[in-house]
Order: C-alpha cells, then sequence, then structure tokens
C-alpha cells in the first residue's frame, strides 16, 4: 500500500487517462488487419503474436504488437462484451485513479510476456510457438471483471437483460470457468494467460489491502480508545452509581438510574430508591 502511494506520488502524472478506451481502440485497429489479411491473403496475425523466439532475433516490437490481436472473432456477442469490459474498466479507473488502474492492466500485460518466455525457455522453441499464437489479452480482460465485482461485489447486472443478479455471484462463475478451462485445455499457454491474469489480480488486491487494523498495536489502541468512550468496558469505573446503596449498573441490566431534580446537588438514586429518598437540601 505505501509503496503503491509512493510510486503514485513520483510517476502518477504519467499513467495513461481513459486507459479502456485505447484498448478498445486497439482491438478495432487488430480487427481491420485481420479484416485485410481475410482479403489479402496475409495473416497479419503472424506478425504480431508474442512470440519470444521472433523477439530474441530481433523482432522486439511483437512485445507490444500483440495487444493488437483482439480476444475473439467479430460479431454482436463480442461487440456486448467489449461495451460491457469498456464500462466497467472506466468505472474501475474513477474509483482506483488512473495510476492505480495502470498499475492493474500494465501488471497483467506484463505478467503474460514473462510467462510467454517462461514457457518458450521450459518447451523449446518449436513446441511454444504453436501455442503463442493462442496469446491475447482475453484473460486480461477477464480479470477487469474480477477487480470490479471485488470493489462492487452488490451492484447488479441484468443477466440476458432481463434477470437481476449480483455481481459477485457472476464473480464466481468467472472464477469456475477459468478453473474449467485451466484442467480441460491441453495448451500451455491458456494455463498461462489464466495463471498471470489471477496472480496479477491475488497480487494487486492482497498488495493494496490496508492491515493496520490486524497490527497488535493498533487493536490495543483502540480497546483503551473504546475504554476511554465508553466507560463500561473499563474495569472498575461505572457510568451510573445509586447515592443510597451504592449499586452500579454492573450489578444487574436491568437497573434504571435517574438524577433527582429535588436534590440539591447531583445526586443519582436507582428504581428502587428515586422516590423513596430524603431530599438533600
Amino acid at each position: 500500500m505505501n509503496f503503491l502511494n509512493k510510486m503514485e506520488r513520483k510517476c502518477g502524472r504519467f499513467a495513461i487517462r481513459n486507459l479502456t478506451k485505447y484498448i478498445i481502440l486497439l482491438y478495432v485497429i487488430g480487427y481491420v488487419l485481420s479484416f485485410l489479411g481475410t482479403v489479402t491473403g496475409i495473416p497479419f496475425s503472424a506478425y504480431l503474436m508474442l512470440s519470444p523466439g521472433h523477439i530474441l532475433h530481433g523482432q522486439i516490437w511483437r512485445l507490444v504488437s500483440w495487444l493488437l490481436i483482439p480476444p475473439s472473432g467479430l460479431n454482436i456477442f463480442t461487440i456486448i462484451m467489449l461495451a460491457l469490459y469498456y464500462s466497467l474498466g472506466t468505472s474501475l479507473e474513477k474509483t482506483w485513479g488512473d495510476f492505480r488502474y495502470n498499475v492493474y492492466i500494465l501488471g497483467g500485460i506484463l505478467s503474460t510476456i514473462i510467462g510467454a518466455f517462461l514457457l518458450y525457455f521450459i518447451q523449446g522453441p518449436m513446441n511454444s510457438l504453436y501455442g503463442m499464437a493462442a496469446i491475447s489479452t482475453y484473460y486480461i480482460n477477464l480479470s477487469i471483471f474480477l477487480a470490479f465485482a471485488a470493489s462492487y461485489p452488490d451492484m447488479q447486472l441484468l443477466l440476458y437483460f432481463v434477470i437481476p443478479v449480483k455481481i459477485k455471484w457472476l464473480a464466481y462463475l468467472d472464477v469456475a470457468y477459468l478453473v474449467y478451462n485451466f484442467i480441460q485445455t491441453p495448451i500451455w499457454s491458456i494455463r498461462m494467460m489464466i495463471i498471470a491474469s489471477l496472480l496479477n489480480f491475488i497480487v494487486f488486491f492482497f498488495a493494496t489491502r490496508n492491515y493496520s487494523h490486524i497490527n497488535p498495536k493498533e487493536v490495543h489502541r483502540r480497546q483503551q480508545f473504546q475504554k476511554a468512550v465508553h466507560p463500561k468496558m473499563a474495569p472498575g469505573v461505572t457510568k451510573h452509581k445509586c447515592a443510597i446503596c451504592g449499586r452500579t449498573e454492573k450489578d444487574g441490566d436491568n437497573l434504571e438510574f435517574r438524577f433527582c431534580s429535588k436534590c440539591n446537588g447531583n445526586y443519582e438514586y436507582c428504581q428502587d430508591h428515586l422516590f423513596t429518598h430524603e431530599h438533600i437540601k
């Protein structure tokens, strides 16, 4: 938490504003290139995909060009999903601020790049090349949904535009879908993307939580404060005491105490002596 605060003070001015809008714009460019590739017969994605082998041989543009690869084919469902992610991402930008949202998205991108290189060195060039074609920002988008659900768990979405569902339940389904995908797919690049997106989500949220409330010193300070504000919580200190019998609120939960307006001074009595005592003049 303190680290992010320090980084935001130093580098916050460099944050990209409206980052979600630029992500959607990259997809639009990617769909245009995909359409041109269909017309000309040249698969542009082959020159865009995140391929560590090609990067190590000088094609360093692939470190960023893979962001142009759309998460899926262009259809009405994709348009609806992109509109949803634009709405969620914009809301997160306003809630977290531009810098933290940038850190979250760029953290997912960096985790994916690191994972791709790890696969390349573990599996070898030939075995990893096939799976690299599947790498896109699809699972990073899913992590945006998880982040929004963690920030607004009780917000409702209209499922199929009709059924109101709390977003936290959809997030549970999202996690279950990721786990199912991880188990059933034989392609390790997809597994890597799932791990990268979930790891980014977990690390970011653990790093931004405030743990001071479980610090022993903070717990002791709160207890002392409560005792000062609520004397009944401090041993040996009471709020009420009968001037006749000396009973206090600790002698019974049903005891009631009142001040006598006819006595000269602040004298308090329990319900048994409020009307039977001799007034002090």
